[in-house]
């Protein structure tokens, strides 16, 4: 039996396959409807296509890119808007639409920090996603954007504290102590994942940014270490749960 359908919105090509990669495997996998929303780097970019190919490792259809440029990098999007700088409304609407069309059970972002780095995309992706998978189940909301659809359930991909040492350390830059991650307490957290059965597509599906591991990026510095290490610090998801609709048992919730 398929499990929920599955969207994930993220900022950047390689946030999906770092945040919540095994989740979007394991639904893939089982044969239920999984997509991802890029908001930034534009179609024919090399990272647009490494984005393809790592979609293609998770079974995550074809990239849904917003196409706005990201904050550092204003290449990505060659005379496009930041995504910081896009009208609120604007990115909403985008986002509403991908989950009319794609019309999940469960949508999936980063959290309110923005991950550990607290990157500002990140941030932005949170609170335009945030507001679109409500604005989705409005019937006077953007009516050319598709037929209303309200997922049941947002999750928000994050680190607990208790990971900022084990995992963070590994992931974040050299020399960052771990009081400077941005993590969420344990007691937040509603849903921890074991997503070792697919770690290899999520593993895959990260090395398939490969400009990002190039630079040394969280991809190369995942790609650097060790198997079993890599199995420690990639083999568990965590989230935290938002009920957008009475919650109706586990035919909304995310396999653990």
């Amino acid at each position: 039996m398929p499990l929920p359908s599955v969207l994930a919105v993220h900022a950047h090509p390689d946030d999906e396959s770092l945040f919540c990669g095994g989740v979007l495997a394991q639904h893939a996998a089982s044969g239920a409807r999984t997509a991802v929303v890029t908001a930034t780097w534009a179609e024919g970019t090399h990272r647009a296509a490494e984005l393809a190919e790592a979609l293609d490792a998770l079974g995550a259809g074809a990239p849904r890119l917003l196409g706005y440029a990201d904050a550092r990098v204003p290449e990505s999007a060659s005379g496009r808007t930041r995504f910081l700088d896009a009208p609120l409304e604007e990115a909403v609407e985008a986002v509403v639409g991908h989950i009319r069309d794609v019309r999940p059970e469960i949508v999936i972002t980063v959290d309110a920090y923005g991950g550990m780095t607290g990157h500002p995309d990140h941030v932005h992706a949170h609170r335009i996603t945030a507001l679109a998978v409500r604005a989705a189940g409005l019937p006077r909301f953007c009516p050319g954007s598709g037929d209303p659809w309200q997922p049941s359930a947002l999750y928000l991909a994050t680190h607990p504290r208790s990971a900022a040492v084990p995992v963070g350390g590994r992931l974040a830059r050299p020399g960052t102590p771990a009081d400077a991650l941005y993590c969420s307490q344990d007691a937040w957290i509603t849903t921890t994942v074991d997503v070792s059965p697919c770690l290899p597509q999520k593993l895959a599906a990260i090395l398939a940014h490969r400009s990002e591991v190039d630079r040394g990026a969280a991809p190369g510095r995942i790609a650097s270490l060790p198997a079993a290490v890599q199995r420690e610090v990639l083999g568990t998801e965590w989230y935290i749960r938002r009920d957008l609709v009475p919650r109706s048992g586990s035919a909304t919730a995310l396999t653990v």
